[in-house]
Parts: structure tokens; C-alpha cells; sequence
């Protein structure tokens, strides 16, 4: 279809609804505006509830075909948006199909879960949380939102910003960690980086911040099981990155299938209508997920598909995913007058500034461009920008007697393990329209960074989940003259993710066992781990001398681990989630409250454990380096200050080692005493300190003085305040200061970092 039909065809909509150009009026959005109202006033209840649906839809090899699931589903040209559609050619079809085939030619919005990348695929939220980089998540934001709107998709389920500290939860992997301060900036950067410039063009892409709120906490690590959250937690940790998405301009909220008091969150008004939209000034779309609404009914909190719409519209959820209760049910609400026309029209007004935003009413077929497509679909820019995201992922846990970087020059090297080999396990969960074939494996990145004289010996053992049983025999055979033994070991892809929850975190099947026949040989042992979860490690953590976080890296995860295994670069990632020793210990995190009675190795009557330690493995923050940096105490400002004032902490990082490298410093802060119990310490800001000495700043304000009171009112309260800067939550490097005067502050005070919200994020 030709631009000349898409304009005659938006004209003959103009004039169907009424609308002229106005003439001498120099304000083009009131045209928009008024476009958009006449358009309504135009439109059926019925159509209207159309808008408010979503079509479920499959790629097939002779293209998109319905998927019914045994529901009597709508037509294409009845709803308001597809799920699951992409390809510039695929979605040109569809919509032509949906613009022709409608009365009023209403364009579709295409939606799809670009998560971490679309055809180039990044590393796993997760992954790339522990970069600490919120501009790395922003350009890879923006490169993902790039690749998927040139193959015609406008709005994508990212990112997903739930706060988890029970690592059981295969969703973990889609996330930023344990800690709101890390998610929020993580988040802001995301949706900012979907968004791209203001104005409409053909890379802007609608964002979701999913799943609004308190998914993250089910119960037992279980997908989609119940959550039981305080108020407290719920406000000073769960409901924090959402704001800070909102303050950054998030399209979309998307509730989550869990409950909170009592409340399923697809029906919750006190959450959806009363805290996003009234307290928060959310303007823009709640969509329920998939076939959330009318999963009201098995919750037990609506018998009928009408009573689970009723309760959905009332929570003010304005779009139906994969569901027939809003099509078939909304009209005769609106006629029996449960509900006022005037809110029905309210959430369609929002669906279709979403599509005017895109600039979908001026052309429909914008975004498929098959020439666009191929031109920006895993690009050597894309490719780049992967590695240098991978590199920056990957997390050093244990480095012993300094045995990396390995040198290229080695006589023989053993890589052991399927997962070394596995193209499929490198792009993770959620991989978009990423392809194995075009993932280079971990064995495939060594071989083509070792010198060529270096023999490489690969033994496979089996799967991760059922690894063989090792032969102490076969594997000494093979490793008797090899200089290194690399084990990748871990987690395949389809291990992490949705409705991906385990009861075990150590090594799936025979890996421990294989990893200790392999520490048998004698030979010095390098661990790589694959996977989208903190594991329980103590076995390897004992065993093996070096040990590299590399989760699930992506399309350039094997070019990436050889570059940081054999030192062209140093590593610099840091967890952005505690690794319990045992599942016992969950859940575990750096945040979290003292008692009466803390834990004590001297007193048995304290909180702790008669069978394990009561610490982590790796604390949140954690990450070594091939170099090594040393730490001054912190200077600070002031030692008294007025709530209203600033503080200035400085401290000089000093690179001590014998390499260049890049240090992620830390700064947390613990309040001694309040009216309410305060965490032991919680994160207020980071900085890179790259180079061999740096004086590191941060400033303090009374945003992060601040903290609910027992009404649950922002309040900064008078006393003395520890601050502590380090390269992990577990430093002791500190200083004291003291609030001399509080105050009751402005509710709707940033949840996006001061020093985030000062930077230019282009």
C-alpha cells in the first residue's frame, strides 16, 4: 500500500468523523485533540471495547494465524492492539487487514516482549544489572527498541522492575536485583532508552513497567503465587522503581498476577486507581497480563467473565491481553449503567494517544518497512554494543593465588561441560527474535582468542540437568598434560524465566560431582557460570580457585567471557543480588532489618542458624577485579547539617594493583536511630572510578535522609546517620554525620536518583 492510498485513506477518516482542518489555528496538538475526541464520539461501544482488547496472535510459516486456545476470539480488525506479530512484512499484512476491515480504519498497535534485545540479543536484565551502568541499559534499551520497530513492533513488556530476594523465582532473571535504589535507575534508564526522542518517529517504542506490584515476593519462589507484603515494605522497596518508570515517562503499567491484601492486582483500586493514577499522576495505559483479568474468577474474587471485567474496569486496567471479557461484557455494562460511558471513553482515549503518539493515524504502515528492516537487524553496531554490555556483565566471585587472567599462549587447554557449547543456553529466556546460530558459545570464543598453537580438548559430559556420570579415567586421560581446566557450568536458558521456579539453587544433575572429579586431576580449575540466578555454590566455591558470573550474555556472549577470561578486559561487574550458601538462608538480602537480638557468633540465644552460617556466600555488591583498589575513609562536608542542606561525601580510590581497571564504589547509608526500625544500611549512590587514582563524590540530600514515618509519611527525622563507601555492601569504611532538625516532606518527592535526574540521558 502507497503513502498517496494511506493519505486519501486518512482524509476519508477525517471527514467521516467530522474533522476539518482548522483554519489559522497554529496549534497542531489541538487539532490532535480534537482528532481524537470526534473520533470517540464516532465510535460504537463496541468498537470501543474493541480498543480495549488485545488479539493473541502466532508467527506461522505462511504467517500470523490466530491462536484461539479454544476461546471465540474477535476479529483483527475488532480489537485495538496484537500481541506477538513482528516482521515489517507480517505487520504490514495484519494491518492492512485491520485498517481496511474497520469502519472507522483505527490502526493496530503491535506488542511483543523485547526484554533484552530483539534480533541482537543483550545480556538478561539481571546480567546487565550488574554492570551498574545506567547508561549501558539505556543504549541497549535503545538499540532493542531500534532493531524491534523496524521490524514493525510499537510497543514492547519491558522493563520489568519487580524487586526479588528469593532467587527460587525463575522471573528473577527479567530483573535488577534486591535493592530499589540500583532497580530505580535501572528502570528510568530503560524506559527512557525504549523511548528515544519526544517526537514521533519510526524508533520511538511504547514501554511497561511490569508487574505493578509485589510480584517478585511470591510465596515459596512460586510463579504467579500469592504474595503477603507489609504496608512498610511494600511502599519503602516494591512500589520505588515503579515510580521512578513513571517519573521517567513510562507508557505502560502492566499489574501482576500475584495479590496484595487480599486483592488480585488486576482488580486492586487502591493500588491501580488510587496510588498510580491519583497519587502518582499516572496518564498513561494499565494493561492487565496475559488472560489476567478473567483470571479473576480462580482467584475467587469474581464468579462471572462480567463481574471479573466490572472489577478490572473499576481498577481502571484500560486493555484486555488475550481476553474476550472487555469485548464481550463492557457494552452491556455501559447500557445497564454499572458503568458511565465517560469512563469507557476516558480508557480509550488513552489507547488511541498511544497510537497517535506513534504517529500511526498519519500512516499506518510506518513501522513495516521491510528496507528499514534489513538495514538495521543485527548490525555490526548492535554486535558491539553486546560485547561491550557482555563484558561489562560478567561478575568475578573468586580469583585465588591471581590464576586469571589465563594467558593465550597456553600449551594445552581442557573446556569441559555442554554448556560451553550450548548457543540456545546463551541467549537465556526472552530472547526476542534472537537466533543460536548467530550466538558465538563460550567454546567458540576461546578458541578464537587463544593463540594458535594452544591445543583445546573439549569434553562435552553429558547434559546440565542429567550430566553424565564422570569417568575419573576418560577425564584424566585428557587432562593429564593440560595446563587449565575450564568448566562451564550452570543453568541451560529454559532453566530461568517464567514459570521457571526451583527448589534446589546448586548445580543442576552431576555438575558438583564433575566438578569435583575434574578439582581431582590436580589441574588448576576456572569455573564459568551460565545462569539467570544467584546459585547456592559453597561446593564450588571450595573447590574451584577462579570462579566468573557470566549468566546468560547474549548474541556476543562467548567473544565476551574470552575477552575477560584471558584479561583483554578486566572485569568490573557486581552483584546486584545476594548468593545465599544455602536456600535455607532465603530470604537473604543487604537491606535488611536488625533485631533485638542480631546475629552473634558468641551468643547462641541470637538470630542465626545451629547448621550454617548465617551470612552470604557473595554479598550484594560484590565483584573482584585483576587489580586491586584501596579505599580512605570517607570525608565528609559537614558533621551537622539542617535537613534542608546537602552533603558532600568524597573518598580517594586508589588503584593498588598492577593492572588498569574499573571500580564500582558504593556509598550506603544507615540511620542509628528513628521511630521506626531502619535497615542496617541501605544503598544511596554509586560512581565508576576508573584510572589509578580517583576522588569519588556523592551528594546527599533529604531524599536520602528521609524515610516513612508510622503513618507512612516521608519524613526526615533528626539524629545521627552512619554512611559507609566501599566496593560491596559488606565495607566497613565509614563515617558519621548528624541531622540536627526534620520535617515532613512532599510525597511526590523523585524516586530517580538526584544524580541520574542531573545527567543528560540522550
Amino acid at each position: 500500500m502507497n503513502h498517496l492510498f494511506i493519505a486519501t485513506l486518512v482524509g476519508t477518516l477525517l471527514v467521516m468523523i467530522g474533522l476539518e482542518p482548522t483554519s489559522g489555528d497554529n496549534d497542531p496538538d489541538r487539532n490532535k485533540r480534537v482528532f481524537i475526541e470526534q473520533l470517540i464520539g464516532q465510535m460504537t461501544l463496541e468498537e470501543k471495547a474493541g480498543q480495549l482488547t488485545q488479539l493473541g496472535m502466532q508467527l506461522t510459516a505462511t504467517g500470523p494465524m490466530i491462536d484461539t486456545k479454544g476461546l471465540r476470539l474477535p476479529d483483527v480488525a475488532d480489537v485495538g492492539s496484537v500481541l506477538g506479530v513482528y516482521g515489517a512484512e507480517n505487520t504490514r499484512k495484519v494491518q492492512q487487514q485491520a485498517v481496511q476491515g474497520s469502519r472507522l480504519h483505527i490502526p493496530l498497535l503491535f506488542s511483543f516482549d523485547v526484554i533484552h534485545g530483539f534480533r541482537t540479543v543483550f545480556p538478561v536484565p539481571l546480567a546487565e544489572a550488574s554492570a551498574w551502568d545506567p547508561d549501558l541499559s539505556r543504549r541497549t534499551a535503545r538499540a532493542a527498541a531500534v532493531e524491534a520497530t523496524a521490524a514493525g513492533v510499537h510497543w514492547t513488556y519491558a522493563p520489568m522492575v519487580d524487586i526479588t530476594r528469593d532467587p527460587r523465582w525463575g522471573r528473577v532473571v527479567e530483573g535488577a536485583g534486591e535493592d530499589p535504589f540500583l532497580a530505580s535507575a535501572l528502570a528510568a534508564s530503560r524506559v527512557r532508552g525504549f523511548r528515544g526522542e519526544d517526537a514521533p518517529n519510526t524508533e520511538k517504542m511504547l514501554s511497561t513497567a511490569k508487574h505493578f506490584v509485589g510480584y517478585g515476593a511470591a510465596e515459596g519462589g512460586r510463579d504467579y503465587n500469592t504474595s503477603d507484603i507489609s504496608e512498610r515494605t511494600l511502599e519503602e522497596v516494591y512500589l520505588t522503581p515503579f515510580r521512578a518508570a513513571v517519573q521517567a515517562g513510562v507508557d505502560a503499567i502492566m499489574p501482576g498476577f500475584n495479590e496484595v491484601n487480599g486483592t488480585p492486582m488486576h482488580a486492586s483500586q487502591r493500588l491501580l486507581k488510587d496510588k498510580l493514577r491519583k497519587e502518582w499522576g499516572f496518564q498513561g495505559l494499565v494493561v492487565g497480563d496475559f488472560a489476567g483479568i478473567h483470571e479473576l474468577i480462580q482467584h475467587g474474587v469474581a464468579s462471572t467473565s462480567q463481574a471479573a471485567a466490572l472489577r478490572a474496569f473499576n481498577a481502571t486496567v484500560d486493555v484486555d491481553m488475550v481476553g474476550v471479557d472487555y469485548v464481550s461484557q463492557l457494552p452491556a455494562l455501559i447500557r445497564s449503567g454499572q458503568v458511565p460511558e465517560e469512563r469507557l471513553n476516558d480508557a480509550v482515549r488513552r489507547v488511541l494517544l498511544a497510537k497517535q503518539r506513534l504517529g500511526l493515524f498519519e500512516d499506518p504502515y510506518r513501522y513495516s518497512d521491510p528496507a528499514r528492516e534489513r538495514a538495521l537487524l543485527l548490525t555490526s553496531h548492535t554486535r558491539a554494543l553486546a560485547r561491550e554490555a557482555a563484558q561489562k556483565s560478567i561478575v568475578l566471585l573468586k580469583n585465588d593465588r591471581a590464576l586469571l587472567p589465563l594467558s593465550k599462549n597456553l600449551r594445552k587447554l581442557v573446556v569441559v561441560g555442554p554448556l560451553a557449547n550450548d548457543a540456545q543456553s546463551t541467549l537465556g529466556p526472552w530472547y526476542g527474535d534472537g537466533h543460536a546460530e548467530d550466538s558465538i558459545t563460550v567454546l567458540e570464543g576461546i578458541k578464537r582468542a587463544v593463540s594458535p598453537a594452544t591445543e583445546i580438548n573439549y569434553l562435552p559430559m553429558g547434559s546440565p540437568e542429567n550430566s553424565d556420570i564422570p569417568v575419573m579415567k576418560e577425564i584424566e586421560q585428557v587432562t593429564s598434560d593440560a595446563d587449565v581446566i575450564v568448566a562451564v557450568l550452570g543453568e541451560t536458558g529454559d532453566m530461568s524465566g517464567e514459570a521457571r521456579s526451583r527448589t534446589s539453587l546448586g548445580l543442576p544433575g552431576t555438575q558438583n560431582a564433575l566438578l569435583g572429579e575434574l578439582t581431582n586431576t590436580g589441574k588448576p580449575v576456572v569455573v564459568i557460570l551460565m545462569n539467570g540466578r544467584p546459585l547456592t555454590l559453597p561446593a564450588v566455591d571450595e573447590q574451584a580457585p577462579a570462579i566468573l558470573e557470566t549468566w546468560f550474555l547474549g548474541s556476543e556472549t562467548g567473544h565476551a567471557v574470552a575477552d575477560v577470561l584471558f584479561g583483554d578486559i578486566n572485569p568490573s561487574g557486581k552483584l546486584p543480588i545476594t548468593f545465599p550458601r544455602s536456600v535455607g538462608q532465603i530470604p537473604i538480602y543487604h537491606a535488611h532489618k536488625n533485631t533485638g537480638r542480631p546475629p552473634s557468633i558468641t551468643n547462641p540465644y541470637a538470630s542465626g542458624y545451629l547448621d550454617e552460617q548465617w551470612t552470604p556466600l557473595y554479598p550484594f555488591g560484590h565483584g573482584l577485579s585483576y587489580t586491586t583498589f584501596t579505599y580512605e575513609t570517607p570525608i565528609l562536608s559537614k558533621q551537622r547539617l539542617a535537613f534542608n542542606e546537602t552533603l558532600n561525601v568524597q573518598v580517594n580510590v586508589r588503584n593498588s594493583g598492577q593492572r588498569g581497571g574499573d571500580e564500582t564504589v558504593q556509598l550506603y547509608l544507615r540511620q542509628n536511630v528513628a521511630s521506626v526500625t531502619r535497615p542496617v544500611r541501605t544503598l544511596r549512590g554509586f560512581s565508576k572510578a576508573p584510572g589509578e587514582t580517583k576522588t569519588v563524590g556523592f551528594t546527599l540530600d533529604q531524599d536520602d535522609f528521609a524515610s516513612l514515618d508510622t503513618d507512612y509519611l516521608p519524613v526526615v527525622e533528626s539524629g545521627t546517620f552512619t554512611v559507609y563507601v566501599g566496593g560491596s555492601s559488606a565495607t566497613d569504611n565509614q563515617a558519621s554525620f548528624e541531622v540536627t532538625s526534620g520535617t515532613h516532606l512532599n510525597e511526590q518527592r523523585s524516586a530517580i536518583p538526584r544524580w541520574l535526574r542531573e545527567t543528560s540521558l540522550r
